[in-house]
């Protein structure tokens, strides 16, 4: 920069040293994981259960299990169960006892047979039409079983389908 000055954001901007993560906390664990392995294809990468001492201190309520699913090309979906028992802190509303998100984006090479395998699968469909085009993607709004919002994103909409003739 002109005159020796350095650029303030450049100095606090994060250095990420893994994969981005994102929190879901759930009511059902086994459920949730499921639906998450077989219609996302995710994989279990690690489970941890984190004692009240540090939840707390953490701001995250009491005794917690995690499951740290990996998503097929990077990130990860973190599952979070309160465990029974788990008392919110005095002074602010713990983490785990919010639910929901605005909603995780999963871009794809193509979304048709995850639209299928999520219906199959217990989620509800929020696009109407199902599968919006736009800008040259498809793009699908989903609600998990528990009703946190998944975005399904393709670099497909220019496609034509195939009409009648055509198939």
């Amino acid at each position: 920069m002109a005159g020796g000055l350095t650029d303030p954001v450049s100095d606090v901007r994060a250095h990420l040293t893994a994969p981005f993560e994102a929190g879901i906390v759930v009511r059902d664990l086994e459920r949730m994981e499921r639906f998450y392995r077989e219609v996302l294809g995710c994989v279990e990468v690690h489970r941890s259960r984190v004692p009240a001492s540090i939840a707390a201190a953490a701001g995250l309520g009491g005794e917690l299990l995690v499951v740290w699913l990996q998503v097929p090309a990077g990130g990860r979906v973190k599952l979070v169960l309160p465990q029974a028992g788990s008392a919110p802190g005095d002074s602010v509303v713990p983490l785990t006892a919010r639910r929901g998100l605005s909603y995780l984006t999963f871009p794809l090479d193509d979304l048709g047979p995850v639209v299928t395998a999520l219906a199959a699968g217990g989620a509800r469909s929020l696009s109407d039409p199902v599968v919006v085009r736009a800008r040259g993607r498809r793009i699908s709004f989903w609600a998990d079983p528990e009703g946190n919002v998944l975005e399904l994103v393709d670099e497909r909409g220019d496609e034509r389908e195939p009409g009648p003739s055509e198939t």
